[in-house]
């Protein structure tokens, strides 16, 4: 399983043969600007919620590819109605699509599309895939219910928020390491405007200083799970 960042939240995921896109929002975002968004391939495009600088470049994206939208039964529905092919889930619900299972788990967030559409119950992914289980957590603040993932997977890798102001911290990323007991952690959700700026060599030492590893890659690097 390869994990590649494109900025922000967006990622990119190669496993079971496939592509996957997730929250993708780059052709805004400055940091981004060297990766084009006209080349990049998929097969599947995971959302979170309906942030705008979560879902920009769905319809781009979807349009060149034919991917198909995996999101909870909101969102899933909007694209629907657009012409595009859907894979709708919920909170505690999983499937096994042809690259790899998938369970949508819950976040604390918001959730609602740029036009003010209701976006739904925004959510995190666990990916297995490849003998891998990945933990994308999505925008969201610490919540007890992290607590729950490790009674049932255990993660290699877990992306996590920790920008603050509209997510969790790198503090609070800490301590849900702690809650889905998994000590490699990527970072995301920082950087992209003034609110979610952070310190990258203060968030580092908050994760070291515990024995963890917070991986904060370069915009378009991969790392392999």
């Amino acid at each position: 399983m390869k994990v590649t960042y494109y900025g922000h939240a967006s990622l990119g995921i190669e496993t079971g043969g496939k592509k996957i896109i997730v929250d993708p929002f780059i052709s805004a975002n400055e940091l981004a600007k060297d990766i084009d968004v006209t080349k990049l391939e998929a097969d599947y495009i995971l959302l979170t919620h309906a942030h705008g600088d979560h879902i920009l470049d769905v319809d781009a994206i979807v349009e060149r590819t034919g991917a198909v939208i995996v999101s909870n039964a909101e969102i899933a529905g909007y694209y629907e109605k657009k012409g595009y092919t859907v894979h709708p889930m919920n909170h505690g619900g999983s499937w096994n699509f042809d690259f790899g299972t998938v369970k949508y788990v819950n976040a604390i967030h918001s959730s609602s599309f740029p036009d003010g559409t209701y976006g739904g119950n925004q959510g995190g992914f666990i990916i297995e895939s490849d003998g891998k289980t990945l933990y994308i957590a999505g925008d969201t603040a610490l919540t007890f219910d992290m607590k729950l993932i490790p009674m049932r997977y255990n993660l290699d890798l877990a992306i996590l928020p920790i920008g603050s102001n509209f997510t969790m911290d790198a503090e609070d990323a800490v301590v849900a390491s702690d809650f889905i007991e998994c000590d490699r952690i990527l970072g995301y959700h920082y950087d992209t405007f003034g609110y979610i700026e952070i310190d990258h060599d203060s968030a580092k030492k908050k994760f070291s200083d515990k024995n963890k590893e917070l991986i904060l890659l370069e915009i378009g690097s991969s790392l392999d799970v």
